[in-house]
C-alpha cells in the first residue's frame, strides 16, 4: 500500500474530479482512477466524492494505492529468456509453442504463469503486465510491464504507435519489391477462431520490405502499425502469399520445380507459421531513454532459410 497527497491546481477549477484526476495522476489510467474513486481510495479534503463531482481548485486529495489481485494464474517456474530487465519493464524472448495467456485448453504451462513465478508482483497489474501479444507459434520479443504507472504508459504508447515492431517472415510465391497492406480485419463470420479481411473489421496496416528472394518463395522484413489479432497472417493469405507453415491460413504447400528431398523435407517438417517478432524499439516508460532491442530468429527459422537457400540457383 502507498499514500499520495497532493492539492487540485487552480487551473482545474470546474472541471469534473474523474477529469481532474486524470491530469494530475497521467501515470494511471483513467478507468483505474475511477475505480479507486468509487472504492473510497480516494479523498477529497476528508471525503469520498462521486466522479462527475465538479472541483473548485486547491482541495486536498488522498489517493491510497492498494494492492490487488488483478490476474488468476498459477506461478509455475518456467524458463524464461528475458533480454532486459530493471523496476519498470521487462522484455523476453518467447519461444514458438509457448502460449502468452491461459485459456481454454491452455490452463497452465503459459508464459503468463513462467513471469508471475519470476516477477509475483505481477498479479497486481492487469494480464500480468504484458503489453502485447505473440500468436502460441510466433517467436520473439514481448514487453512486459512490472508497475502500474509503466503499464499505463506503455499501454497507451502502443495504442498511439510509438512502440516500433519489427517481424521476419518467410511467405510462398516470389514478391517483385515491398509494399503495404491497408485490409481491415474481423472476425469470421462462421469460424470464430480465425479472422478475415472485412470492410467492417477495425483498420489494419502492415508494411514490407524483401530480404531475399528464393525460388518459390521470400524472406521478409514487416512492421505493424496496427496490432490486430493474426494480422500479418491474415495480410499476406489475403495476398496469396501465404506464411510458410501457416496451418490456419497456408493453405497448400509450395514447392518449388525440382525441389531437392532435403528442402521437400524441411518444407513439411515446418509446421508453425515462419514469423519471429525480431526488433522493438520504444522509449523507456520512466526515463525516456531509447530502448532497441533485437533478437535472432530461432533454430527452426534459421533452418529453413539455409533450405531454401541450397536450392536457390
Amino acid at each position: 500500500m502507498s499514500e499520495q497527497t497532493t492539492q487540485i491546481p487552480d487551473e482545474l477549477a470546474g472541471q469534473r474530479l474523474d477529469q481532474a484526476l486524470a491530469q494530475m495522476f497521467p501515470e494511471y489510467s483513467r478507468s483505474r482512477l475511477k475505480a479507486w474513486l468509487l472504492n473510497g481510495s480516494v479523498l477529497v479534503d476528508g471525503d469520498v466524492r462521486r466522479p462527475r463531482d465538479r472541483v473548485d481548485g486547491g482541495e486536498r486529495v488522498e489517493l491510497t494505492i492498494t494492492a490487488e489481485v488483478a490476474v488468476r494464474a498459477a506461478p509455475e517456474p518456467i524458463s524464461l529468456d528475458i533480454v532486459f530487465e530493471d523496476d519498470a519493464l521487462l522484455v523476453v524472448n518467447k519461444p514458438a509453442g509457448l502460449v502468452v495467456h491461459p485459456g481454454a485448453g491452455n490452463a497452465a504451462g503459459t508464459l503468463m504463469n513462467g513471469l508471475l513465478h519470476h516477477a509475483p508482483l505481477l498479479q497486481e497489474l492487469p494480464r500480468a503486465g504484458i503489453i502485447h501479444r505473440l500468436d502460441k507459434d510466433t517467436s520473439g520479443l514481448l514487453v512486459v510491464a512490472k508497475t502500474l504507472p509503466a503499464h499505463t504508459t506503455l499501454v497507451r504508447r502502443l495504442a498511439d504507435r510509438e512502440i516500433s515492431r519489427q517481424y521476419r517472415a518467410v511467405c510462398n510465391g516470389v514478391l517483385t519489391g515491398g509494399g503495404t497492406i491497408d485490409a481491415p480485419i474481423a472476425r469470421h463470420r462462421v469460424d470464430r477462431k480465425r479472422m478475415a479481411i472485412s470492410n467492417n473489421g477495425k483498420p489494419a496496416v502492415t508494411h514490407y520490405t524483401v530480404i531475399e528472394r528464393f525460388r518459390a518463395h521470400t524472406y521478409m522484413r514487416v512492421v505493424l502499425d496496427t496490432g490486430r489479432t493474426h494480422q500479418i497472417r491474415v495480410h499476406f493469405a489475403h495476398r496469396r502469399h501465404a506464411l510458410v507453415g501457416d496451418p490456419v491460413y497456408g493453405g497448400r504447400l509450395a514447392l518449388p520445380a525440382g525441389a531437392s528431398a532435403e528442402l521437400v523435407a524441411t518444407l513439411r517438417a515446418f509446421r508453425r507459421q515462419a514469423l519471429h517478432a525480431s526488433r522493438l524499439e520504444f522509449a523507456h516508460p520512466v526515463s525516456d531513454e531509447s530502448l532497441c532491442l533485437e533478437v535472432p530468429p530461432p533454430a527452426d527459422f534459421d533452418g529453413l532459410l539455409l533450405a531454401l537457400r541450397e536450392d536457390a540457383p
